[in-house]
């Protein structure tokens, strides 16, 4: 599979749309563990400090996952899942038999297609010897490690719970026991200088990782960060850092196939390309989203978000706290909110068999983009330039519904 590339689909018609018929996309399954070690700064996910006088409740949360996902079976009859991200919240916490038991109940009720990828997880935080391995005899295929900066110091300002030589040895045990794994950094961090990043990639890449993801670090609403914001590079620095991070990888031969994401051919994330395209996904645990075709609507739900509240509704069999049908409008927006975080970009095809609607649903704002200089429009391929990446959040924002339709 290219990075470019969707997973397989299950090419089966399920709508007309006017003369366009909406074609079942592949279908992924998430599942949100929603505890860490301590709270990161930065952090605006669906994460909870754990109490260090409490034993995790792994039994009450993984019966709740098993009966989470039984009741969503009658929506997927029939259907084959390609992916399954275990994310978090740190997922490591949980032990070998912890992920070994969830897999179990999983596979008890769907079908996992012969090529599944099984992403978990990890935090360097939470390695212990051994560890990996289990993880990997429990059935994981893909390890995703949030690194974040081998850099004591710029660890020490993340906040995170581990340090730079807790870092290397989390990488080469993953080295050890998975062919696949992806580590996660952050570029952009306070006071950080083009040679600072440098010297982060540089180490990254000495480990030869099949996929990186290198994220801007941004300042979300809700964050300690967003009440005491730390000082950031300059546009001019960050600018810069972000050259050096894309000559480095280029260099090693790595594709950088979405804003944030590189891969070594052959191992671009399933699971992400899957959101990216589009593709359908169920969503179990605490806060856990999903979107799911149907034979007449698309529909997203949002499990109740809280641990302590999830468990108490799932003990009454009430899991979904909101669900709502897309609009046309919706589909628009979400559609390229995703398909245009690839460089490649997407066939207009893909829009009608992922939506449903007409190709000209997309003009007022396609047209607005590309005389801002933001797209290339070709008869088979929309993809943004390099302006369009680089102010992305813009671009995105065209084709919101009440956006300013006007060249």
């Amino acid at each position: 599979m290219t990075a470019a590339s969707a997973p397989d689909r299950e090419v089966i018609p399920i709508w007309q749309a006017g003369a366009k018929r909406r074609i079942q996309p592949p279908l992924s399954l998430y599942i949100h563990i929603p505890w860490c070690v301590r709270k990161c700064p930065y952090c605006d996910f669906n994460s909870h400090a754990i109490d260090a006088q409490q034993p995790l409740p792994e039994d009450a949360y993984l019966s709740a996952l098993c009966a989470d996902l039984e009741s969503i079976l009658p929506s997927i009859w029939g259907r084959t899942v390609h992916s399954v991200f275990i994310g978090g919240g740190t997922p490591s916490l949980l032990s070998g038999d912890a992920v070994e038991r969830l897999l179990s109940d999983v596979r008890a009720r769907v079908r996992l297609s012969t090529e599944c990828e099984i992403t978990l997880e990890a935090n360097p935080g939470t390695f212990e010897a051994g560890r990996y391995a289990r993880f990997r005899q429990a059935g994981i295929n893909r390890l995703s490690i949030g690194i974040q900066s081998f850099e004591d110091g710029n660890l020490l300002g993340l906040g995170r719970a581990h340090d730079g030589a807790q870092a290397i040895r989390a990488v080469e045990a993953a080295r050890r026991e998975f062919s696949n794994f992806n580590l996660d950094l952050m570029i952009g961090l306070p006071g950080q200088t083009a040679e600072d990043a440098r010297k982060d990639i540089v180490r990254a890449l000495q480990f030869a990782p099949p996929h990186l993801s290198i994220y801007q670090l941004t300042i979300e609403p809700n964050t300690v960060f967003h009440k005491f914001p730390p000082r950031l590079p300059d546009e001019e620095t960050a600018a810069a850092i972000q050259g050096v991070v894309e000559d480095l990888v280029a260099v090693q031969g790595y594709e950088h196939y979405e804003v944030s994401a590189y891969c070594q051919p052959g191992h671009a994330a399933r699971h992400n390309l899957n959101y990216w395209t589009f593709g359908d996904y169920l969503g179990i645990g605490a806060g856990a989203h999903a979107k799911i075709s149907l034979p007449d609507r698309i529909v997203r739900t949002e499990r109740f978000r809280l641990p302590a509240s999830y468990l108490e509704n799932a003990a009454r069999g009430r899991f979904v706290a909101n669900e709502r049908t897309l609009a046309p409008a919706d589909l628009v927006f979400e559609f390229m909110l995703n398909s245009l975080r690839l460089t490649a970009g997407f066939a207009p095809s893909l829009f009608v068999e992922r939506t449903g609607l007409p190709p000209g649903a997309l003009e007022p704002g396609l047209r607005q983009a590309q005389a801002r200089g933001l797209l290339e429009i070709g008869a088979d391929r929309i993809r943004p330039t390099q302006l369009g990446m680089r102010f992305l959040n813009d671009l995105q924002a065209m084709f919101l519904a009440d956006a300013d339709a006007s060249p």
